[in-house]
This record gives C-alpha cells, sequence and structure tokens, in this order.
C-alpha cells in the first residue's frame, strides 16, 4: 500500500482518511501545483507533515511556512489557515 495511490482523481486538492479512533485522525492531503486547500479553521490542534513536493502554509497571523519533505508545521485551534501547492504535493495532517 502506498499514500499516494489513495488519491486517483483529478481534484485539485484532495483528501482520504488514514486513521481514526477516539484519540485523533490521520489524513492524507494531495494538493495540486498552483492551487490551494481554501482558508478554514480546525477546533482543535493539528500537525501538518510535508512528506512530498512543496507547500506554502498560511495564517491569519501572519505566518508563513514553505514546507517541503520532512517539514512539518504545528496549527493553532481557532485561527484561520490555508495552503498553497507551490508543486504538487502530498501531505499528512494529524488531529
Amino acid at each position: 500500500m502506498n499514500i499516494i495511490d489513495l488519491h486517483t482523481n483529478d481534484k485539485s486538492v484532495s483528501s482520504s482518511s488514514l486513521f481514526k479512533d477516539g484519540l485523533g485522525t490521520a489524513v492524507t492531503l494531495r494538493i495540486l501545483q498552483g492551487k490551494q486547500l481554501k482558508e478554514h479553521i480546525t477546533k482543535t490542534p493539528a500537525l501538518l507533515i510535508c512528506f512530498d513536493g512543496m507547500a506554502v502554509f498560511e495564517n491569519e497571523k501572519g505566518v508563513k511556512s514553505t514546507l517541503v519533505s520532512g517539514d512539518y508545521i504545528h496549527i493553532e485551534p481557532m485561527i484561520k489557515h490555508w495552503v498553497d501547492g507551490v508543486t504538487d504535493c502530498q501531505l499528512l495532517l494529524f488531529k
């Protein structure tokens, strides 16, 4: 099994649940080059890890971080944020 194989459609942003239990969730995201995971808010702390490609994470507090393979960022709850695909990218989101 390979995480990349979970995204077989041509959507500009796609997600797939990897794991869910009473303690948390793990989701894989794919964002195509030049596309955006639109502005949103999470109610719980989250961890975003880039494992392929390049993405830029930004939030309403002015945080801007470029993520490449192996990079991660902690996402604060109740803060608007969004992610842009600089190249086609694969990310893991843990909540």
